[in-house]
């Protein structure tokens, strides 16, 4: 018997659920079914956001064989086989099949290549589907080919109306009397991958047909009741209680934040273990890191932007499961750092300044003469480059009259910021007071 998820997998585009901005009405993908033509696509988008089933709807939409490799375990070999028996196919085809791959960035630079001719000359339309950003895993010749669409995780709203219409519509569930009391766990657990949501119902199906002592087989029928409870017990998997729009989902970053901010890398890897287990996105956690770095850590350490840019950087191109130790890594490292908001407290104070005083004219010597009639008008005079002083160096204002010599940033009282503070009073003497 087929799973579940084979069996509710949509035949055409009004069976899918989610994707709406690619395949409704007027949509990219739906006009380009209405014309009758496909170009090579690449489809980024997490696991279980349907990339395979919606290249099967554009082949049966659009009259196309398809053939399909998976890159797992395909080769050149694989590849080349497909082109020959595409080429018979092709002698009295009107239009050209479909090639899909599943999982494109796992193929090597040497499997790309050995698309490109047939992808180049037409005799092929490529759908390749990628979990993996495709500027990074799919070389520049192919990728400059292709249509890039991004598909998005199904949302809580569409897992729902999947739910639904599996336990209503499915041909095996329908025959059950199931119950559903309670949704929210079986939609945490799916983190938006529709496979994993129909496959993870099967499993409560068959747990609580086994408790109730009914094999799955059985045409009796009993109540069969799905709370949270049950969900939890059957995939022996703990529900975090974590609502990623609600207001622990503030909670919890606002702890791990602070316990960075507060130099302690135990609550931090303990909150970022919450977040991690409860399906929160990596990209969210290392953009919230990224800030931290410049607000409470800035030039008391300024290699910590470096490293939380790198992090987001990462997480992108890695995913889970191996995106938690990189997060891991780069939260205790802003834990232990040390700290400073002074570029934060100084961009605050400029701003509060802007906001009082308005549009200040620039001093004439800080324009540039870029005409001769600027330069008559005093554009640029008197103005002292200073690299033509002694340690590149030369003391003028750079700041309207009207607030000459107020400072906004103040150096923090840590090594790195003192040795800043002792250069800028050693530089400007009484200019600006540092005290």
């Amino acid at each position: 018997m087929k799973p579940l998820a084979e069996r509710m997998r949509p035949a055409s585009f009004n069976d899918m659920i989610g994707q709406s901005h690619l395949i409704a009405e007027n949509s990219i993908l739906f006009n380009l079914v209405k014309s009758g033509q496909l170009p090579s696509i690449i489809l980024w988008g997490p696991p279980g956001s349907g990339k395979t089933s919606l290249s099967h709807i554009l082949a049966r939409e659009l009259n196309r064989t398809i053939f399909t490799l998976s890159a797992i375990n395909s080769g050149v070999k694989d590849i080349r086989d497909i082109f020959e028996k595409i080429s018979k196919t092709n002698l009295f085809s009107e239009s050209n099949p479909i090639l899909f791959i599943d999982e494109i960035h796992r193929f090597s630079k040497a499997q790309q290549d050995s698309l490109l001719s047939e992808v180049e000359n037409g005799s092929v339309v490529l759908i390749g589907a990628t979990t993996e950003n495709p500027s990074f895993e799919v070389i520049s010749p192919l990728l400059s080919r292709c249509q890039v669409y991004l598909l998005k995780p199904i949302s809580s709203e569409e897992l729902e109306k999947l739910i639904l219409r599996a336990i209503n519509q499915d041909s095996i569930l329908k025959q059950k009397e199931i119950e559903l009391h309670e949704t929210k766990a079986l939609i945490e657990f799916a983190d938006g991958d529709a496979r994993k949501l129909l496959n993870n119902l099967e499993i409560v199906i068959n747990f609580l047909e086994k408790k109730s002592g009914i094999s799955s087989e059985s045409t009796k029928t009993k109540k069969l009741l799905i709370t949270n409870d049950v969900v939890e017990e059957s995939l022996q998997q703990k529900f975090i209680r974590y609502d990623k729009n609600g207001e622990e989902h503030y909670n919890i970053i606002s702890a791990f934040i602070k316990s960075m901010r507060g130099s302690d890398p135990n609550g931090a890897v303990y909150w970022l273990a919450r977040m991690i287990e409860s399906g929160e996105k990596p990209e969210f956690i290392a953009r919230r890191m990224v800030i931290l770095a410049s607000e409470d850590i800035g030039l008391a350490n300024p290699n910590a932007l470096l490293i939380a840019m790198s992090c987001f950087d990462a997480v992108h191109k890695i995913g889970w499961p191996e995106s938690r130790i990189i997060l891991s890594q780069t939260a205790v490292y802003l834990a232990v750092s040390a700290k400073s908001n002074s570029t934060y407290m100084a961009i605050n104070s400029a701003q509060e300044i802007v906001k009082q005083t308005g549009n200040l004219q620039v001093p004439l010597h800080l324009r540039n003469p870029v005409t001769g009639l600027l330069k008559n008008l005093n554009y640029g005079k008197e103005y002292k480059y200073s690299h033509d002083y002694e340690n590149n160096f030369s003391e003028q204002d750079y700041l309207p009259d009207e607030i000459k010599s107020t400072v906004f940033y103040t150096p923090g009282k840590n090594m790195r910021e003192v040795e800043i503070k002792n250069h800028l009073k050693n530089l400007w003497q009484g200019h600006y007071k540092y005290e």
